[in-house]
């Protein structure tokens, strides 16, 4: 069976959670955020979680085994702190959560970005990956960074990630 008839398969739905991390934004100033609540809605996804969080590394790994142990949600996607300034901790902290990651997600991304906006696609360290039958997504925080990942990778293939990854 190859990935046309996988994704016929997979669900048109899915629930999600979403989860920002930044030291800066507030939940009237996180734009990534709401516009990833919207897109997913928009796209006949299920948003059944959300919060903003400082970068602190135990209280991402907490909210996110939270999202994780609600069985309706079958990939959490985070954004924000996917830099490599010293606050920058959601790469090293979700790495560790992780089953089996998805190299090619933040591959694709990097390479959507270097189209985009050229060689500082260099300094993103988008990663994908799968943690106990759930994708996690982790984006960078820029709003243009959230809406080419979303239209571009995490809505065209949603339901399929989902499904595979509960395989």
């Amino acid at each position: 069976m190859g990935h046309i008839d996988h994704k016929a398969k997979a669900p048109k739905s899915v629930g999600c959670a979403v989860l920002t991390i930044s030291d800066s934004r507030t939940e009237d100033t996180d734009e990534s955020g709401r516009y990833l609540i919207s897109a997913l809605k928009e796209n006949g996804h299920s948003v059944l979680g959300y919060c903003l969080l400082k970068n602190d590394a135990m209280a991402i790994k907490k909210v996110i085994a939270g999202f994780a142990d609600d069985d309706l949600v079958k990939v959490i996607i985070t954004t924000g702190g996917t830099g490599f300034s010293h606050r920058d901790i959601t790469v090293e902290t979700v790495s560790g959560l992780l089953d089996k990651e998805i190299p090619g997600f933040g591959e694709l991304f990097r390479f959507l970005t270097w189209e985009s906006i050229g060689t500082p696609a260099i300094m993103s360290r988008a990663l994908g990956g799968v943690s106990s039958g759930k994708i996690i997504l982790c984006l960078p925080g820029s709003i243009n960074a959230v809406k080419l990942a979303a239209e571009k990778i995490i809505l065209p293939e949603l339901g399929h990630l989902a499904r595979e990854a509960g395989r």
